[in-house]
């Protein structure tokens, strides 16, 4: 399995967890670290976290266990971005990954600083995109 470096951006909303969790598992490779019927906290590498939540499910306060406090109430909409930071030499490797699995890489960028990426789409139609560094002044 290619290794993830890390997570550029770090919250989805999905309307299928169990699919969500099947793609992001299977597909992606990544390990869950707790989840429940209305998110999924996921390992994304170099010290990130990507968080599912189902659409809808969190418009009400969370009160935690052992007066740890609150979450605010929070939810998203629409097709959004999300980048994950690869290495160069891992970018083969993601796509063949991909099309193994059926997954149509939508497009193909090779930025100014020599970064490359591409983008596919997840099951909710959210712009996935992995990013090898030389994508931006910081990576």
């Amino acid at each position: 399995m290619p290794k993830l470096n890390g997570v550029l951006e770090t919250a989805l909303y999905v309307e299928d967890m169990d699919r969500a969790r099947t793609f992001f598992e299977g597909v992606m490779g990544l390990e869950p670290f707790t989840a429940d019927h209305r998110f999924t906290a996921y390992d994304a590498g170099a010290g990130t976290v990507l968080l599912l939540f189902r659409r809808g499910e969190t418009l009400e306060t969370v009160v935690l266990p052992d007066e740890m406090g609150t979450i605010p109430p929070h939810d998203g909409s629409g097709h959004v971005h999300l980048a994950f930071a690869i290495a160069a030499r891992e970018l083969a490797a993601w796509e063949g990954q991909l099309e193994d699995h059926g997954i149509a890489i939508e497009g193909h960028t090779h930025w100014p600083r020599g970064g490359k990426s591409i983008y596919f789409r997840d099951p909710d139609g959210h712009l996935l995109e992995l990013a090898t560094p030389g994508v931006w002044p910081n990576y």
